[in-house]
């Protein structure tokens, strides 16, 4: 794993059940990528109580999420993720910049003192784990190895961050596919900085070639 400047790869959260401030409390467990979106702008203009209630339920309805995907395709990004079990949250995604928006959704689930991990998404994807427990959360490097040694079923190599990009290689310029996955965390804060500098260096591997 290669470790990049101003990230601290051995921050670890003490639990991933507490939350650290309203914010995060507040977006815990929110399925939908635009909703989320919402209400961190809401909340960070300090109008968080002006926002409709339905947008901050951790699921809609199947009428509110026509209501939203009658505005957009790209707000049915995340509504469609399977829900929540018990004991069990988020502590990564990954949103594409497909049509639909999709959602990769990375969770942690408490049974007595081991946490049990899963990756899901919107399809039923199957996603072989680079590891599936643990008994205390994972350091920010440990959670890049995670994402990195876990693959899509029926995917295209490259671990979950890199997968989806590669699966459009081969229709598109690496340059143009710089910004088609984010990687994110709201515990995590640094994992989206890691792997903005990982889709860089991807893109430039292709422009490395074409000047060889």
């Amino acid at each position: 794993m290669k470790k990049y400047e101003g990230i601290d790869y051995s921050f670890k959260p003490q639990d991933y059940w507490i939350d650290k401030d309203v914010l995060q409390a507040i977006l815990r467990n929110v399925k939908g990528a635009e909703r989320r979106k919402m209400i961190k702008a809401y909340y960070e203009a300090g109008n968080f109580q002006e926002l409709e209630e339905s947008f901050s339920k951790v699921s809609l309805s199947e009428e509110e999420r026509s209501r939203l995907g009658s505005i957009h395709p790209m707000f049915m990004g995340g509504e469609y993720l399977p829900d929540y079990a018990r004991d069990e949250t988020e502590i990564a995604r990954i949103e594409l910049k497909s049509v639909m928006a999709d959602v990769v959704s990375i969770r942690a689930r408490l049974d007595d003192d081991t946490i049990h991990y899963s990756v899901v998404d919107e399809h039923g994807g199957k996603f072989t784990l680079e590891t599936e427990y643990g008994f205390e959360p994972f350091s920010i490097a440990d959670l890049i190895r995670f994402i990195d040694g876990t693959d899509l079923d029926s995917g295209w190599g490259g671990g979950l961050a890199l997968t989806f990009n590669n699966a459009n290689a081969e229709a598109q310029d690496r340059e143009d596919l710089l910004y088609f996955t984010t990687v994110s965390s709201d515990i995590y804060t640094d994992l989206e900085k890691h792997y903005d500098q990982v889709f860089l260096e991807w893109a430039r591997e292709e422009e490395e070639v074409l000047e060889n």
